[in-house]
């Protein structure tokens, strides 16, 4: 049996392979931020494509924290129904499901403002001038997060993962290119983790500890003077101390700059995490060929492996592989005579 396709248990998370769909906005929520049945289908097909762990798209905590006015929230006890909808779906066909918890900043598009960052300078002139956050709404933003994790529960996800990544409100903390705050908030790496500390002990105060929680990080801006590997290995020990079970491994997207993308190209990325820390690593980056995908997991680079465009391909992708290494495990009786 392939180690692609075995078991992995976190808590009292047990994944059935270790393939993560990672989250994909689909741009297809109502206009108040709920689920559709777009998103039943298409989360339900992945998982009766056997995906060990499906994580829902970025889901807004705020209003005007979505990246767009198609995304969803779970700012709202109104959003919880359609969202247990698709995950009881999900659960179903023996996948697990996750959601990503996200403010999207100064890259937001929404309607709803005003927008907030770190900063007050913006992404783009494409982008709508942000507010530069005062402590007040650092510290409402921060309940938010928690609010919404206490829905996240309610509705029955297995998973939280926070977006601390792609330039989003969190991200834009972390990274020098982004924070150039000289208050409590910004300047040190432990000032600029502050405010990424301050959302996990809220959602860990209501998450409850058998379930785990999980971080994406982007660990490197493509940029000089960004965020270094001292500065990732810190916000990566200081969040496991803190409760965060898995790490989400990305790049880019706090400042426009160009990136070098290739299959594999962010795997050395999560290959340093894992080697400086002992934590859970979801490792990816434009991953289609199973022989690539074999080799990430069977030696050790990352303990689960996100499959992302390939998955909007081909959602039996899971199903493709068990085939071809002979793994009828995976292989729904629906379709064992395809």
């Amino acid at each position: 049996m392939s180690k692609l396709l075995s078991e992995y248990k976190i808590k009292d998370m047990v994944l059935k392979n270790r393939v993560v769909m990672p989250p994909m906005c689909m741009y297809s929520a109502a206009a108040d931020g709920l689920a559709t049945e777009w998103h039943n289908v298409h989360y339900a097909t992945r998982a009766i494509g056997q995906v060990g762990l499906i994580i829902v798209e970025a889901t807004a905590v705020s209003p005007e924290g979505r990246i767009s006015d198609n995304d969803l929230g779970l700012w709202s006890d109104e959003q919880i129904t359609p969202l247990k909808k698709l995950v009881d779906t999900v659960h179903k066909s023996g996948s697990k499901i996750g959601v990503q918890l996200a403010h999207a900043g100064r890259k937001s598009t929404s309607a709803v403002t005003p927008h907030f960052s770190v900063t007050d300078v913006g992404f783009s002139d494409d982008y709508i001038k942000p507010q530069m956050l005062d402590d007040a709404e650092i510290m409402r933003l921060a309940d938010c997060f928690k609010d919404s994790a206490k829905r996240a529960l309610t509705v029955g996800f297995d998973f939280i993962e926070i977006h601390g990544a792609h330039g989003y409100l969190i991200n834009t903390f972390l990274s020098p290119l982004t924070n150039t705050r000289d208050d409590k908030w910004g300047g040190s790496r432990e000032k600029r983790f502050a405010f990424l500390e301050l959302i996990i002990k809220n959602i860990t105060s209501v998450w409850p500890d058998e379930k785990p929680l999980g971080v994406r990080l982007t660990t490197f801006d493509y940029a000089a003077d960004g965020i270094t590997q001292q500065d990732v290995d810190y916000i990566v020990a200081e969040s496991k101390k803190l409760g965060v079970d898995i790490f989400d491994i990305s790049s880019g997207g706090v400042i426009n700059a160009p990136i070098n993308a290739y299959p594999g190209y962010q795997i050395k990325l999560a290959e340093a995490v894992k080697k400086a820390n002992d934590v859970t690593v979801i490792a990816g980056g434009l991953i289609d060929d199973l022989d690539l995908a074999r080799d990430i997991i069977e030696n050790e680079r990352a303990e689960l492996l996100f499959i992302g465009r390939a998955l909007l391909r081909n959602p039996y992708w899971v199903q493709d592989a068990a085939r071809k290494l002979g793994d009828d495990r995976f292989i729904p009786k629906q379709y064992s005579r395809a």
